[in-house]
């Protein structure tokens, strides 16, 4: 009969190693002592230890509880974000042109002309808008020609002009 071995989950080493005296390093690294670790913040349940006496009289000073947060307020009802970006130009001929070109006044002027309504929003943009385009107007001396044309009667100088300053 033959012997029996049992069965080992150790395996044996595979090939020659290059370093004869590994053992012995092995052995030193195990002995030396382990690198302490860099502890960072404060130890655990440090809010609630017992302070020392330099502490309590410093706190007693300024009655502060280390416990106690932040003292910036809250906003306990948010205000509305206003997304306005204001444009900025470089002469006041730039801004009226703009304003000349913007599609969402023009569309707006125009429901106002038919006689549809607006929102409240939509009314105060075009106020807005119209009331600055009046400043730019005032500052480029602009005038509404318009009104003065419609004002002024082009047959109204005909009857002033006598037949007697034509005559030789």
């Amino acid at each position: 009969m033959s012997s029996r071995s049992k069965k080992t989950r150790k395996v044996g080493l595979i090939g020659v190693r290059k370093d004869p005296d590994f053992n012995k390093k092995k052995k030193q690294n195990t002995t030396s002592p382990a690198k302490s670790k860099k502890h960072s913040g404060n130890k655990a349940g440090s809010r609630n230890a017992v302070e020392s006496k330099a502490k309590q009289e410093k706190r007693a000073s300024g009655n502060k509880d280390p416990r106690h947060g932040s003292k910036k307020p809250i906003e306990l009802i948010k205000a509305p974000v206003t997304n306005a970006v204001v444009k900025k130009y470089a002469t006041p001929a730039d801004e009226l042109a703009a304003l000349e070109a913007d599609n969402r006044l023009a569309t707006l002027l125009d429901k106002l002309d038919d006689g549809i309504a607006i929102s409240k929003a939509e009314q105060a943009y075009v106020d807005e808008k119209m009331a600055r385009h009046r400043i730019i107007c005032d500052l480029l001396g602009i005038t509404d020609s318009d009104d003065e044309e419609e004002d002024e009667d082009p047959m109204k100088h005909l009857d002033a002009i006598s037949m007697d300053e034509f005559k030789d």
